[in-house]
């Protein structure tokens, strides 16, 4: 049984612990960024030459094996090469595809896609996908324009009935509106609360999605969609890379205000040590090292690698993600 599995069951059982706390890599910036998705050979200058995909396959390869991670989220040109090569055959890591691509993660150079109001898409074909894989990430932004959200839950409800189709599971990302209409900034974390609500409360069981996939929209909105419905898995995404202490932060945070699920991507895609970075990861989760100590822990074996950090330690330890900010312990 892969340790997904494991612990979605003992979550299920009323039994968790800090130690069940499931931890994926998004390794899936194909989709939004293109040839700059996979991050440059200079971590400290991103605009110089970036990996090429058999570099970038690689990293993922070495993620995998180190692990720490219970999920890896990629590309379905990706995974389906991986799969096949038996990288996760005696692993516990269970891979996952993206299984739609909405037009608000579209960010080529000089494009503007990302500015209009969130549309669905799927590149991704389950007749196919189904035959090597069977977990994947379905994605949905809501922006409080009726004719648009009324569009993204249609094509939801039809990858459902596709994805029973092929046995096929999935997770279900809600991103906060992308250019939304008539919202007020800070009722915006409890309109996605609650539409979160409203979109799982007409699934049945064999098409519910196995937890989610959104963001960390400060303590007191995570707080409610937990206790709200404890049965729900929730898990927070990692968005922009920020600083150290933000990363150490969101898992820390999340974790207490109920999040059973972290899946980040540019935070450990684009840090200096990506495999030291996550190793700090349950650490942290599991209350053996504060945010602030895993910083410094970090700092100390970039120095002792010779690796020049992208901010010094002082910078690096600052909280700037403002749904982080004010967080009392």
């Amino acid at each position: 049984m892969k340790s997904l599995d494991k612990k979605l069951k003992t979550i299920a059982a009323g039994k968790y612990k800090p130690r069940d706390f499931i931890l994926a890599d998004a390794k899936d910036p194909d989709y939004a960024f293109g040839v700059k998705g996979t991050g440059a050979h200079d971590h400290l200058d991103q605009s110089g030459k970036h990996r090429s995909i058999p570099e970038f396959r690689k990293t993922i390869r070495d993620m995998v094996k180190q692990k720490q991670m219970d999920v890896m989220l990629g590309a379905v040109s990706n995974m389906e090469l991986l799969i096949e090569d038996g990288l996760f055959e005696k692993s516990a890591v269970t891979p996952a595809i993206r299984a739609n691509d909405t037009t608000d993660i579209w960010h080529p150079r000089a494009g503007n896609y990302a500015k209009e109001p969130s549309r669905p898409w799927r590149t991704a074909n389950l007749g196919y996908v189904s035959k090597f894989c069977d977990l994947g990430l379905y994605s949905v932004t809501f922006n409080n324009i009726l004719e648009r959200d009324l569009e993204a839950v249609a094509h939801y409800r039809e990858f459902r009935h596709d994805a029973v189709k092929h046995k096929f599971r999935h997770f279900l990302e809600i991103f906060n509106p992308n250019a939304p209409q008539n919202l007020p900034a800070e009722q915006m974390p409890f309109f996605v609360n609650d539409m979160i609500m409203r979109v799982l409360a007409g699934m049945a069981k064999v098409e519910r999605p196995l937890f989610l996939k959104m963001p960390f929209n400060g303590r007191m909105a995570m707080e409610e969609l937990a206790s709200h419905d404890p049965g729900l898995v929730i898990g927070i995404l990692g968005g922009s890379a920020g600083t150290t202490r933000d990363c150490f932060e969101l898992l820390s945070q999340g974790e207490k205000s109920g999040a059973k699920v972290a899946l980040f991507g540019r935070k450990i895609n684009l840090a200096e040590s990506p495999l030291d970075l996550v190793a700090l990861f349950r650490p942290v989760l599991e209350s053996e090292v504060t945010p602030e100590q895993a910083v410094k822990h970090y700092h100390a074996i970039l120095s002792k690698k010779g690796l020049s950090p992208k901010r010094k330690l002082e910078d690096d330890l600052m909280i700037t993600e403002p749904a982080l900010e004010g967080y009392k312990k």
